[in-house]
């Protein structure tokens, strides 16, 4: 690896190209070193927005991935400092996430989930060799190295990775992602490396059936099922799989971490070391089955992180559409009922909106990278392959007629529009995530309709993700122009993100966040004036 020196500049030496994803301090971007003309994806962090806090878990993580040189792992090349900005280095990585080739395989059996759990045992036993525990292992950051067949699996993000002594093991904080969270970490007890088998072991039981071994709606439901163990392996999807490989699935998800299988040997277990001979080649349709609609909550969810970081930036923006109308331990953020948000009590105490930085994410694809909190529903498939202008207009059409339907305090019309289970966050909520009608009834009833004269409403550069046929979301500002009771004329912003889900040919609005605004102005526009 490179050692850069303190005189660089990171212009010297690479030329910046497009940009590959963006994150709430960050920014990724395909580069070429000048010298040599290879091509590196270029993280670039503005140092300026970072708190002394959010410097030292830079510093950890660049000094982290510099010790780690694995075929299996995403490698930092280079680590240059600037006044305002530090410019980290990575592998271009194009191959997009392991769980998603699976799924555009034309045949996948028990042995490819053996040879894909393997490398990502190879990358963790070098991890634990070096005294790093990732902490964060999840599908999101098992990337390929390339589009080519076979391209080796390789793990990144290492921003939630610790180190650690030998087989030290101590409390280091609440970190992670809630279905892949080991017994321990929710027990609040000393843990060390085994955390990462633990996650390894939820991986391998996905890897083979399509869904996860522990799935709750209610967060402190799937929580308890962790901390007892209690997963099985229900019929008829899992008999067909071999007993070595629940085997291994056993030894990686039990409970007391002493007793766990280590990286080093389960990479000796014979449904790996011998996989030829001990795993089943019969190609899992109903896996690969599974593994899309898995896949396809994944991104629903990551599309509505992407709106919100999107909302940050619209009203620097110019241009308009206009309507006119006559009329959670404690921890916010942990007590969401996503199983795929990560979690550190560092963040959570400095970002109560859930907002999660997914920039370290060093790769090159079409489809935007996220963690968010979004309750855990079965959907259909998503296509990626009807998006068009038409839907889109159809969707800023169904978001016009939800906020027609609270300018006007019409209760009856915004549940016909609403899914009833319809999950928010708003400054009214306190950081907290609401579920449910009732929270919102309460306006209709007290302040829609109740204190204003007029009513006219601009929404501000509607950026719509479609997301199949059956789910979209749309992130805007919008701005709100009202008569009070007095006959005075206010203006309120807030900046918007709306997901929606199209059921029984109909759409309805199934999750929204709202930023901006404070105190009774839970539908854009204030009750105290």
């Amino acid at each position: 690896m490179a050692a850069p020196l303190a005189c660089t500049r990171f212009s010297d030496n690479y030329e910046l190209k497009e940009e590959l994803g963006k994150g709430a301090f960050s920014v990724v971007r395909r580069c070429v070193q000048k010298s040599t003309g290879l091509e590196f994806a270029a993280k670039i962090i503005n140092t300026k927005k970072l708190s002394a806090r959010d410097f030292q878990k830079l510093e950890r993580e660049a000094r982290i991935c510099r010790k780690l040189q694995h075929p299996n792992i995403v490698r930092l090349h280079d680590s240059i400092q600037e006044e305002n900005f530090h410019y980290l280095v990575f592998d271009l990585v194009t191959g997009g996430e392991l769980f998603e080739d699976i799924v555009a395989r034309e045949f996948y059996s028990e042995a490819d989930a053996s040879h894909c759990i393997q490398q990502i045992l190879e990358s963790v036993n070098h991890c634990h060799q070096n005294g790093v525990v990732h902490r964060d292992l999840k599908p999101e950051n098992l990337l390929l190295a390339s589009k080519a067949k076979g391209a080796a699996v390789k793990l990144a993000d290492f921003g939630l990775a610790i180190e650690v002594q030998g087989e030290q093991q101590a409390w280091f904080g609440f970190a992670g992602t809630p279905g892949y969270l080991s017994p321990e970490v929710l027990k609040k007890e000393p843990y060390g490396k085994p955390v990462d088998i633990w996650a390894c072991g939820v991986i391998l039981y996905i890897l083979l059936v399509g869904y996860p071994p522990f799935w709750d709606e209610d967060q402190h439901r799937l929580y308890a099922q962790i901390k007892a163990g209690a997963y099985d392996y229900p019929s008829p999807e899992w008999d067909t799989v071999t007993p070595e490989a629940k085997n291994l699935i056993n030894q990686m998800l039990t409970v007391n971490p002493s007793k766990r299988i280590t990286a080093a040997e389960a990479l000796k277990h014979p449904w790996i070391c011998q996989r030829e001979r001990v795993a089943s080649v019969v190609h899992r349709q109903e896996t690969v089955d599974c593994l899309k609609k898995f896949n396809a909550r994944r991104k629903l969810k990551g599309a509505i992180l992407t709106t919100m970081l999107a909302t940050r930036n619209f009203s620097k923006c110019g241009g308009g559409r206009s309507i006119v109308v006559k009329k959670g331990d404690g921890s916010q953020v942990k007590e969401s009922t996503d199983s795929s948000t990560t979690l550190e009590d560092d963040d959570v105490k400095e970002d109560k909106k859930g907002v999660v930085d997914r920039s370290s994410t060093v790769i090159a694809k079409d489809a935007e990278e996220i963690r968010i909190v979004c309750p855990e529903k079965p959907l259909s498939q998503l296509s990626t392959n009807s998006q068009t202008s038409a839907r889109r207009q159809e969707i800023i059409k169904m978001t016009e007629q939800l906020i027609e339907a609270i300018n006007t305090g019409d209760f009856e019309a915004y549940t016909k529009i609403c899914d009833p289970h319809l999950t928010a966050f708003e400054p009214e909520a306190m950081g907290n995530l609401v579920e449910g009608m009732d929270f919102h009834k309460f306006y209709f009833d007290n302040v829609l309709g109740k204190n204003c004269k007029a009513v006219n409403t601009t929404i501000l550069n509607p950026h719509v993700h479609l997301l199949g046929d059956d789910a979209a979301c749309i992130a805007y500002v919008r701005l709100t122009q009202y008569m009070d009771k007095h006959g005075q004329a206010h203006t309120h912003q807030s900046e918007e993100s709306r997901v929606w889900h199209k059921k029984d040919n109909k759409w309805q609005n199934v999750h929204f966040h709202r930023s901006g605004g404070t105190g009774g102005a839970a539908f854009g526009f204030s009750a105290h004036k």
